[in-house]
């Protein structure tokens, strides 16, 4: 078997999806991390902090002794084991640990002297992650991003997951975008977004260059930010805006946060899914209380209560229409005119979602 070298090559790494093996302490993972990559940590979190506190104040000698006496016995031969595991389900992967440094390469010895060769990756998790923020600035100016718009309910997501060149940033954020779009699991950190953002860009760019959509955002889906840089462009993108009825816009609303959000909660709640989905979807409406004035509040609020409760009685849908419809019209509609109307991009086609993929399909 040929020995592969350690690389630099960033660039192949993440245009190949190579298996990475982050040797970095669980807590360093947690902060940022690359979509390929698997946590398989040489010092715990507690193991970390000690061997740093020594360093500090003994010095990388027996900061390096008090590593090996922590991670020695059963410990060692447990993580040497994972570690083996991996290189034997990956061999095209690579490890690597923050900085290309005393962790990866004695991860790697210890590797080599169970009679595998494995290579890491020079400069590490720190070289890797400048890469793709300069690679995510270079992408986004160099990239023909055109905006998929709509008002809420149009299925703006549902156009871009059938145009090839397109880039989901809600899938990315694991967040639906909206005030009720948050998902039951949790967002990625920020970090990991913009990794995947700067990944996904990279791979199209990649393939050939031609317009590259993206649907219209506003400065944060959920928690997360968009990069600064992406979200400059986008100001002054060219548009696609999706139009349908009221009626066929609420139908989106409740096949996306009534339908399938009730079945991602009852799969993780078992029974008591409905009613998490049911207080869930309450509380999000309390928290643009505010905005929507204190009587319309009152009114969605009482009428989805009671649409929730119809469904757990009936399985009827119905009663969802009414608050969906009121908050449609009142408030998100209102909201994304005033939006629209501070966008710089000029609008290139208007029509329903198959128009839009159609005419997108056909732009050069």
């Amino acid at each position: 078997m040929v020995q592969r070298s350690d690389t630099a090559d960033y660039r192949a790494l993440f245009l190949n999806d190579a298996p990475l093996m982050d040797v970095r302490a669980p807590a360093e993972f947690s902060q940022g991390a690359f979509p390929n990559a698997s946590s398989l940590p040489l010092l715990s979190d507690d193991e970390r902090a000690q061997v740093g506190i020594c360093y500090k104040q003994r010095g990388q000698a027996a900061a390096i002794e008090l590593g090996h006496t922590l991670v020695s016995g059963a410990a060692r031969r447990a993580r040497l084991a994972q570690w083996l595991a991996f290189a034997r389900r990956h061999p095209d992967g690579y490890l690597y640990c923050f900085r290309g440094g005393l962790r990866s390469r004695t991860v790697q010895q210890w590797l080599r002297e169970a009679g595998t060769d494995y290579p890491l990756i020079e400069g590490g998790y720190k070289a890797m992650r400048r890469f793709l923020l300069e690679e995510l600035e270079r992408s986004v100016l160099r990239a023909a991003l055109v905006l998929v718009s709509g008002r809420t309910g149009t299925g703006k997501t549902r156009v871009i997951a059938r145009l090839a060149r397109s880039v989901d940033l809600e899938r990315l954020a694991r967040h639906r975008g909206s005030s009720f779009g948050q998902l039951p699991q949790p967002q990625p950190a920020q970090i990991d977004f913009e990794n995947g953002i700067s990944i996904a860009l990279m791979k199209l760019l990649a393939c050939g260059d031609g317009p590259l959509y993206v649907e219209d955002e506003g400065r944060l889906i959920g928690r997360l930010y968009l990069p600064e840089v992406l979200r400059r462009q986008m100001q002054i993108a060219p548009m696609l805006v999706v139009e349908q009825s009221l009626a066929q816009r609420v139908d989106v609303v409740i096949d996306d946060y009534i339908i399938d959000l009730g079945r991602r909660y009852t799969a993780l709640y078992g029974a008591a899914g409905p009613q998490r989905h049911a207080q869930k979807m309450l509380e999000d409406l309390a928290r643009i209380r505010k905005r929507l004035g204190g009587e319309r509040y009152r009114e969605v609020g009482a009428a989805m209560a009671s649409a929730f409760e119809e469904q757990r009685r009936s399985g009827s849908l119905a009663g969802h229409r009414q608050w969906v419809a009121a908050l449609l019209r009142q408030y998100y509609d209102p909201m994304y005119d005033y939006q629209l109307s501070r966008r710089g991009g000029m609008c290139l086609f208007r029509g329903d979602r198959d128009a839009v993929v159609a005419w997108a399909q056909g732009a050069r």
